[in-house]
């Protein structure tokens, strides 16, 4: 079975991200990038299936221009057997993404593609989700278990009411939540080797794929600071302000 694992660079979860001044868009300047954490997830996931049998090959593709080369190389460290850059814009929407992401399915008969639930910048939650249904294919989003039975998969995914268990037939795409797996860290050997494995660069039209956005940043700015709270001396004056001044009861 070959698994296509997709990978986003992201500002590093640690840092904390401005606004240009001008609120054309996020502030990157300096900024430490990573792997988007769904993402390793997500390779995590794919690894753990390739050492049980279950996989044969492990393919990263992550979607930008050169500098998400690191992210793919750290996919490669991590156990993925080969990366594929499509150079295109850093700034692809999710629609053109999933668009490219079919393209490499077909290209590359792939049985399982295995990608984080949405990403911590743009929080979009939508690649997955277009990704099956451009491609035909079954999906089971927001999983937090991953078993392969009979040649299906047993998907386990987090709802809203608790859990749900479906059985997926393949091709079949899944997007990785946060208690699918923990992730390992790349052994230095491992970052080693992963220089020498093979990355292909491709471009949106050697897969035949328009990027051409379909949506318009207006504005980018910080949420609003939130306004300090009140103390109150007695349940009766905290019931007053909540019917009088917050109006929520």
């Amino acid at each position: 079975m070959k698994i296509l694992v997709a990978v986003k660079r992201v500002a590093d979860a640690n840092v904390k991200v401005r606004a240009k001044a001008d609120g054309s868009d996020v502030d990157l300047a300096n900024v430490k990038m990573a792997i988007n954490p769904f993402c390793e997830i997500a390779v995590e996931e794919a690894v753990r299936l390739k050492e049980k049998g279950v996989a044969t090959e492990i393919i990263a593709v992550s979607v930008g221009d050169k500098s998400v080369q690191e992210q793919i190389r750290t996919a490669l460290a991590l156990g993925a057997d080969r990366g594929i850059q499509v150079d295109a814009p850093k700034d692809t929407q999710p629609l053109a993404i999933s668009k490219l992401l079919k393209a490499i399915v077909e290209k590359e008969s792939v049985d399982l593609v295995i990608v984080g639930k949405q990403s911590i910048d743009g929080d979009n939650n939508q690649t997955g989700q277009m990704l099956a249904a451009l491609a035909g294919m079954s999906q089971a989003t927001f999983a937090s278990e991953l078993i392969f039975e009979d040649g299906k998969a047993s998907v386990t995914r987090e709802v809203d009411g608790g859990l749900q268990t479906i059985s997926l037939n393949l091709p079949a795409v899944v997007t990785a939540d946060l208690r699918l797996n923990e992730p390992r860290y790349a052994s230095l050997p491992n970052i080693m080797k992963a220089k020498k494995k093979p990355l292909d660069v491709l471009t949106p039209d050697d897969l035949g794929v328009s990027v051409a956005p379909t949506l318009i940043t207006v504005k980018v700015e910080p949420p609003a600071e939130r306004q300090a709270g009140v103390k109150v001396e007695s349940v009766e004056q905290l019931i007053d302000k909540l019917k009088n001044e917050a109006k929520v009861i």
